[in-house]
């Protein structure tokens, strides 16, 4: 019986992994072949197994030694057969382990998931709404239009709602899918003469409805409509709803007015650009998940230099990974410049501003500080040293740098000279005004 080493190995692993992580990795893999030497295991598809392979293949290598199951583990992909959609008494299609009332779901990245998902002040609301109604909280009420450009988490928050309810409530009637499969799925309707179909299962059979992407929509004027009406019975008749879009409602064109309404009828929050410490927090969990050391000076090279869309890190790490696989040598700074660089081009010319950032969060002090008319040597130290670099670095005029803090021209000089005074006279000074340099160039 090939079941019983595998069934034990898998109770080992179990013991081992959190429920999460081994309800979503370990538990889809079956055993293929198992004669003592050799445990081929199989999952579901490409994705699936490439991650497996990366993070979990060889813990069960281990496991399968220490028991005695195999010498070997193999992981492949199962042959690609055509989804089975059985019919429920009600005459809807359900996916095969779903239970009755059945779903429509795009496909999902198995890591999208809420423990994956790293929180900062950027996407809090967004994280806390998404998990709210993904348990059936109504914390933030049952309807959420959640927007943001590119890479800032939507779809991932979006994905972990989905993960999370058909965990713990499979049976929940729920249907994911885009704006532009939806509208092709009307059009289907109309074409078929079908539509009373299509309205029940987006009207009765539907506990939850998510649809990504809605600014897709513009001009699409009896797309809105059929969408409308739909929101229109799920809101009110208390059922969850969620939507995505890369514009801010007030800024998709072509919208009818009815429809931007009901859209953002319940609650409405974007997705800003992580801040510093909260890129810092994704990069090191990154690096972790691809087995690369989190040195900081590495982190914090590359938190500075990679903003905005997260998967801008993902593509970084991954080139980090290949050229430290390739020199046989741990991933460094030198490694990690080079990748950065040729991601986003070189270092955009170095401004007043990005070093009064960069002093704000070296000293922990606010840009509002910088400007006060504080006289704590917490505060006058940064400033005169965020003055001196200004004049070092940037093309800006003593008046300039005085109005970025609020002073004039002759505390600008004075500062400059301060400071110059500090590094011949105190080498700490000396060091932390080099350190400061290089991590400005």
């Amino acid at each position: 019986n090939l079941t019983m080493p595998w069934h034990a190995l898998k109770t080992s692993l179990h013991e081992t992994l959190p429920d999460s992580e081994f309800g979503l990795w370990i538990k889809p893999l079956e055993c293929r072949r198992q004669d003592g030497r050799l445990l081929e295991l199989v999952g579901p598809d490409r994705f699936f197994c490439a991650w497996v392979e990366d993070r979990y293949l060889g813990l069960i290598r281990e496991k399968a030694r220490e028991q005695g199951v195999a010498e070997e583990v193999r992981l492949q992909v199962a042959e690609s057969k055509p989804m089975q959609i059985e019919s429920s008494r009600q005459g809807q299609l359900r996916l095969p382990g779903v239970a009755g009332g059945g779903a429509r779901l795009r496909s999902l990245h198995p890591a999208f998931t809420f423990e994956q998902f790293m929180v900062g002040e950027s996407n809090l609301l967004a994280r806390s709404a998404c998990q709210a109604l993904a348990t059936g909280d109504a914390t933030f009420g049952n309807c959420l239009f959640m927007n943001s450009s590119t890479g800032l988490g939507k779809s991932h928050l979006t994905q972990a709602v989905v993960h999370q309810v058909l965990r713990s409530a499979p049976a929940t009637r729920l249907h994911y899918l885009t704006a532009q499969q939806f509208s092709a799925d009307m059009v289907k309707g109309i074409r078929t003469k079908s539509m009373e179909q299509f309205s029940r299962k987006y009207i009765t059979d539907c506990d939850m409805l998510l649809v990504e992407d809605v600014h897709t929509l513009t001009g699409k004027n009896k797309t809105q409509e059929e969408l409308n009406t739909i929101l229109d019975y799920l809101i009110k008749s208390g059922r969850r709803v969620i939507l995505t879009s890369a514009l801010p409602v007030s800024r998709i064109a072509g919208i009818d007015e009815d429809f931007r309404s009901r859209m953002t009828s319940g609650l409405v929050t974007g997705i800003e650009s992580p801040d510093y410490e909260t890129r810092a927090r994704i990069i090191r969990h990154k690096l972790q998940l691809h087995g690369l050391a989190a040195d900081e000076d590495l982190v914090g090279f590359m938190a500075e230099n990679l903003q905005g869309d997260i998967r801008r890190m993902e593509s970084a790490i991954i080139g980090i990974k290949a050229k430290s696989s390739l020199h046989g040598a741990p991933a460094d700074l030198a490694m990690a410049r080079e990748v950065v660089f040729n991601l986003i081009g070189a270092p955009a010319e170095i401004t007043g501003e990005a070093i009064r950032d960069l002093i704000g969060r070296q000293f922990r002090v606010s840009v509002d500080d910088l400007r006060s008319r504080s006289r704590k040597r917490a505060i006058t130290f940064p400033r005169q040293v965020a003055m001196y670099l200004t004049r070092k670095h940037t093309a800006k005029s003593l008046a300039d740098i005085g109005s970025m803090y609020n002073r004039d021209h002759s505390t600008v000089l004075y500062a400059i000279k301060a400071i110059t005074l500090d590094m011949a006279r105190q080498p700490s000074v000396r060091e932390q005004i080099d350190l400061l340099s290089a991590k400005l160039k």
